[in-house]
């Protein structure tokens, strides 16, 4: 029996991914870098979960050279980059992907549980629930875990484990709703059935084990 909707967050409640990117490259500027995180980039940079590990990739991998004293600065990079986005996304219009605020309310006059799993930080879904569908809204979700509260971020299980724990349920007893081949890993290793909202980034993804593969909520008419 269903009792629980869990959640991620960039690219399947909204596509802020492009948010981020901009986020990025405004911090790599005000550091002085001759970076350009551009989207076939960016898209190869999202099969790295967690913002500060994005980064780590990227200088190991593009930019060797003093790799040693630009892996000391990751840190506060990142936390550049989270005020910087805030900033992008309180100055723009940000969106819920479609049926995603529909399903959200069904669920609540269902009673069914609501849960947030994702690999960002909580500063960043306050301030996405902020910008669109309210922090009253948010406060109806009995879980939130972030990427701050796992040693292993996504693909690994331990952040929908942790999810479950709180929810005090199973896998089989929940259904996730995730955009990305990580996420769908993530959420098929705690045993928790998976739908997937293919995103901007996450198209070319293999999304083999999920329940049902949509490019949006409503254009799959999907209803609990």
């Amino acid at each position: 029996m269903l009792k629980a909707l869990i959640f991620d967050v960039d690219g399947t409640l909204a596509e802020t991914e492009e948010l981020h990117r901009k986020a990025f490259n405004k911090v790599f500027v005000e550091y002085g870098l001759n970076w350009l995180w551009d989207q076939p980039l960016y898209g190869e940079l999202l099969k790295i979960a967690g913002g500060q590990n994005r980064l780590r990739f990227y200088i190991q991998k593009y930019q060797p050279d003093g790799a040693a004293d630009l892996l000391d600065q990751v840190a506060d990079m990142h936390r550049q980059k989270t005020t910087i986005y805030g900033q992008l996304l309180a100055d723009g219009k940000m969106d819920l992907r479609p049926g995603i605020e529909k399903l959200i309310n069904e669920a609540i006059e269902k009673q069914l549980k609501l849960a947030i799993v994702t690999s960002t930080s909580r500063v960043n879904v306050d301030r996405l629930f902020k910008a669109t569908i309210g922090l009253d809204v948010l406060a109806r979700f009995e879980a939130i875990c972030c990427g701050d509260d796992v040693n292993e971020v996504k693909p690994s299980p331990e952040i929908y484990l942790l999810a479950l724990k709180n929810l005090d349920l199973s896998g089989d007893e929940c259904l996730a709703f995730e955009d990305s081949e990580i996420g769908l890993t993530s959420a098929l290793a705690a045993n928790i059935p998976t739908i997937i909202t293919v995103s901007t980034y996450c198209k070319d993804d293999d999304f083999s084990g999920a329940r049902m593969i949509m490019s949006d909520l409503l254009s799959g008419n999907f209803k609990l």
